[in-house]
């Protein structure tokens, strides 16, 4: 059996991967990357990148639509399924074949293919594609193996109508109808989109979740909006899935109508991911695990207990974003290169987009977060674009923002927001909070005319009053900022 010794050891070569690795190099040489499938991180694959083509081709077709607001009448819209799918598939392979070109230029050395499992704290065995076994000594190992997409089992009756977004984006042709299991992030994403390109489209969902919205007033808001498009229970009662000759029935007991079944092309189940831990051998890594097998770490040094090995991205399930990812492959990479000294890395204020429309975005602390940090003495201002003067010139006149502030220290907390624009208002708050600038502060900034960001001002306006007035914050709840 092939042996190698190595001073750090990556299992995974996704974003998260690849980061640690650049990381490692600049201290030691002596470093492999293991990689049990295919190069191509999942944004370039299967997430960020083929969803956001299928987005803009729905979005083109969408605003085509709303001419007749403008007064612009065109002759009629068709679209092309096979076309669209072509120029997605297309766009993929090319951010895929970037992908792959830039871990074909790390050294031969320090690539290995194969699966990895842990032979002990210190130990891989790693099987070829072919079974041949090797077997790696790793003074330090990161983690970063990703996540693969996770699928009740009562989905499964579908059979091979049963797909999810890695599957999506291989179709040569738009289907004719779909049902959405998961409103959360990727199955309101591609569930709109593929609504706006003629595909009869029906959302299920459990629990009452809209995306990443805590706020209920943002919920509602967004709920209300996504039901004008195509049908979307947050809290459905589905009762059987199967797979028929013309189809999937889907069975569900409805509000109105009692027990209702619908047939579609295909299912679509976006119902979360789990983290590429549970064919690792990880019981054998002498590390704490939790009750679902994962292991337990420090969320600043990305560190497991006191070990030699880290987990980084979407292995750790902590916050599955690319720039996260990134930033993660960033400290666990410095760390295992330090290791022993372990440090604190940067970790930046939360923020989320969903690129829906209206977009959803997330920053900071939730508004439970900050009730709970703030013991309920918090303000909140908001603002409604039905009104606001640049979104109803542009037709995008929808969402709701909701901003939240400390009470005595006038510390910005955080926001949510469903509405236009929401990928550029949430970077300026993120930037704000992660500055920890307070709302008076935020208010000293220019704001232009006119602009959609106008609407922020009037949300920020509207808290600063709020916080000018009601009790004193509780003792010690004055540094209970978003953090960083």
């Amino acid at each position: 059996m092939e042996k190698r010794e190595v001073d750090v050891a990556i299992i995974g070569v996704g974003t998260a991967g690849m980061v640690a690795y650049q990381r490692v190099r600049k201290v030691t040489d002596k470093v492999v990357l293991i990689e049990a499938n295919r190069y191509g991180t999942t944004c370039a694959r299967v997430g960020c990148m083929p969803s956001k083509l299928l987005i803009a081709a729905a979005d083109n077709a969408h605003q085509m639509a709303l001419g007749p607001v403008f007064g612009n009448h065109a002759d009629g819209i068709r679209i092309d399924g096979q076309a669209v799918m072509k120029r997605v598939r297309q766009e993929r392979d090319r951010f895929v074949a970037s992908v792959v070109s830039s871990v074909d230029k790390f050294p031969d050395a320090h690539r290995l293919i194969g699966h990895a499992r842990f032979a002990g704290p210190h130990r891989l065995k790693v099987e070829g594609v072919n079974g041949d076994e090797r077997e790696v000594q790793a003074k330090r190992i990161i983690i970063a193996t990703g996540s693969r997409p996770n699928i009740p089992g009562f989905l499964k009756d579908a059979k091979d109508r049963l797909v999810v977004n890695d599957d999506l984006f291989e179709w040569k042709d738009l289907p004719g109808s779909v049902a959405v299991f998961g409103p959360g992030v990727i199955g309101l994403e591609l569930g709109q989109a593929l609504s706006r390109l003629g595909v009869r489209v029906r959302m299920f969902g459990v629990g009452g979740s809209i995306g990443p919205i805590q706020d209920d007033a943002i919920r509602q808001c967004a709920l209300e909006a996504f039901n004008r498009e195509f049908p979307l229970d947050p809290e459905a009662d589905v009762t059987r899935v199967a797979r028929t000759d013309d189809g999937v029935a889907v069975t569900l007991n409805d509000h109105e109508r009692g027990p209702v079944t619908e047939t579609f092309d295909y299912v679509l189940a976006a119902t979360g991911r789990r983290p590429n831990i549970d064919g690792l051998d990880i019981q054998n890594a002498d590390i704490e695990l939790d009750d679902q097998g994962l292991p337990l770490f420090d969320p600043y040094t990305l560190r497991c207990g006191d070990s030699h090995i880290f987990v980084a991205g979407d292995a750790n399930n902590e916050l599955p974003l690319l720039h996260e990812a990134a930033d993660e492959g960033r400290i666990a990479g410095d760390n295992a290169a330090a290791y022993p000294d372990v440090q604190a890395g940067l970790r930046r204020t939360p923020l989320a987009v969903v690129f829906t429309d209206p977009q959803i975005a997330t920053v900071g602390l939730t508004i439970d977060q900050v009730d709970e940090r703030c013991r309920g003495r918090f303000g909140v201002g908001e603002v409604s674009f039905e009104d606001q003067g640049r979104s109803r010139v542009m037709g995008k006149n929808l969402g709701l923002l909701r901003v939240y502030g400390e009470r005595g220290s006038g510390l910005f907390m955080g926001a949510e927001m469903f509405g236009p624009a929401a990928e550029h208002i949430g970077h300026l708050l993120a930037w704000s909070a992660q500055r920890r600038l307070t709302v008076s502060e935020m208010l000293e900034m220019p704001f232009y005319h006119p602009v959609i960001e106008e609407g922020l001002r009037t949300a920020l306006k509207q808290l600063n009053r709020d916080l000018s007035i009601g009790p004193e914050p509780a003792e010690g709840c004055t540094d209970c900022g978003p953090g960083v």
